[in-house]
């Protein structure tokens, strides 16, 4: 009968530490790949390709622009009050509308709009926009972000799904292509 080979404590420390490292090492890499692989597994979201309604034309009266909200398309249960966005929806004629969103295009405050001068303005840093959503003065280097809209049985219907980031938009504005 032979005796099984005892491990000296160096051996047995060495073994047990390459056992803990393993499974540190699986620890952080499974994130790691669940992020890489993320754009294959996942499905895009229906709700981006969605069309929203904002209320009945009637609500937004000729010449005037109004404040109107709607749910996010692409909500998690946990949202709550912050799945509702807030727009603007300006009726130039009774037949045209231009729903900007709310969002200064520099840095993400909200615009506020000012019937009195006809402007709508950032109080963040300063940003001043025309009626019809263009730059008028201030750090931003392009117009508010607007929403492409439809009428639909006597209801506005916003696209609400991706909006631009300021670096696509400026592209779109200089005619340069992204790298992607």
């Amino acid at each position: 009968m032979t005796l099984a080979r005892r491990f000296t404590r160096r051996e047995l420390l060495m073994r047990l530490g390459i056992v803990f490292n393993g499974i540190a090492g699986v620890i952080v890499a499974v994130p790691i790949v669940r992020y890489l692989l993320a754009p294959v597994t996942r499905e895009r979201k229906v709700g981006y390709d969605s069309w929203i309604p904002l209320g009945n034309l009637e609500q937004f009266p000729s010449g005037e622009t109004r404040l109107a909200t709607y749910r996010n398309p692409v909500v998690n249960p946990w949202d709550g009050d912050t799945a509702d966005i807030a727009c603007w929806v300006c009726n130039v004629d009774g037949q045209m509308f231009q729903v900007f969103a709310i969002n200064c295009a520099h840095l993400g405050c909200p615009v506020r709009w000012f019937p009195q001068s006809s402007l709508f303005m950032c109080p963040c840093h300063g940003g001043v926009y025309y009626q019809d959503g263009s730059r008028a003065s201030g750090p931003p280097e392009r117009g508010l972000f607007e929403y492409h809209y439809r009428i639909e049985s006597g209801k506005l219907l916003i696209k609400a799904g991706e909006m631009p980031t300021p670096g696509q938009a400026g592209n779109i504005v200089r005619n340069i292509r992204t790298c992607v």
